[in-house]
């Protein structure tokens, strides 16, 4: 076992109040019921995420990034280069191969220079084709589409989420750490443990790299020293800006309001996880800020007796941020 592998790990150490959290939120797509995207209702959840103090991240796995198509992709960053006038954003690099794909270096550099061209920040989403490799060949593969890609945010993403989606051994996160490019990681494996263990790695060698928790069965990593990229947010941006400012502030107020973002990541990011997207849509419906909780083809679906639920959840956090 290498000496990577037995860093030690100690929760009630790595506690930092007062820390100023950074937050990137990953924006909803949002569908009118005959099928059409609302880009109108897209735009404005770009801007009330920006006002809120949250960095919108669009073309992720909440903005449905394995089901759009290319046109799509290239719309959304228009708008929202469009929306923000130059305000901070980060975008998915998706590159759509199958099982048994060579990495595709040539398709994800193309998708690089999209967001750049646009002012975005890339964040490289995994494929068949990049994780599918030994770990000497994916750091290999960041080497390289690191040469020509000045910023970029590294993805780990959890099967759960999507098949071709890998949680990279400390070795392989080690290499990350060592490219000036790559400015943090997002870790998805839904797992404390493992992000602990990124955590302390990211602290001995590289302090100011972010390791940006997508842990949204966990919000409160944030108290560790992670910062977040979470789907979750979409939700609420307004509640996670209030909660991360408590925290800064080392307000006790934070822990009340982080509780009931907590029972609503666990509500709706329940097997099956990427249902949540759904519930997304059901929950900003509610709150008036889309028209419609209509999802794409291919998305799975939660029930109708989700509604209440989620009627009770936003009644307390109204509370909350009065």
């Amino acid at each position: 076992m290498s000496a990577i592998t037995t860093l030690p790990i100690d929760p009630p150490a790595m506690l930092r109040p007062g820390r100023v959290i950074s937050g990137i939120s990953a924006i909803l797509l949002p569908f009118h019921p005959d099928g059409r995207i609302d880009y109108d209702g897209l735009t404005a959840h770009i801007h009330r995420t920006a006002a809120a103090g949250l960095v919108p991240a669009v073309n992720m796995d909440t903005g449905y990034a394995s089901l759009i198509d290319e046109a799509t992709r290239r719309e959304v960053l228009r708008l929202t280069q469009a929306t923000l006038g130059g305000g901070e954003f980060v975008a998915g690099a998706y590159v759509a191969d199958a099982p048994g794909a060579a990495f595709d270096a040539a398709a994800y550099q193309r998708q690089i220079e999209q967001i750049l061209a646009c002012g975005g920040t890339p964040i490289l989403f995994p494929s068949w084709g990049l994780t599918d490799q030994p770990d000497e060949a994916i750091i290999a593969s960041y080497q390289r589409l690191a040469q020509d890609c000045p910023r970029f945010i590294a993805f780990e993403l959890g099967t759960m989420f999507v098949p071709f989606g890998k949680i990279y051994s400390l070795e392989v996160f080690a290499g990350l750490l060592s490219l000036p490019q790559c400015l943090g990681a997002k870790h998805s494996s839904l797992r404390r443990d493992l992000e602990w263990q990124r955590l302390r790695l990211r602290d001995a060698l590289r302090p100011s790299f972010k390791v940006y928790t997508g842990n949204d069965l966990a919000v409160d990593m944030v108290m560790y020293g992670s910062d977040y990229l979470l789907g979750l947010s979409t939700f609420a941006p307004d509640a996670f800006a209030r909660r991360d400012a408590l925290w800064a502030a080392q307000d006790a107020g934070f822990y009340a309001l982080n509780d009931v973002l907590q029972y609503l990541g666990c509500f709706t990011f329940r097997a099956p996880v990427p249902a949540y997207r759904h519930s997304a849509a059901q929950f900003l419906q509610l709150r008036g800020w889309i028209g419609s909780e209509a999802t794409p083809p291919g998305a799975p679906r939660r029930p109708d007796s989700d509604v209440p639920i989620l009627r009770d959840i936003l009644t307390r956090l109204e509370a909350l941020l009065v």
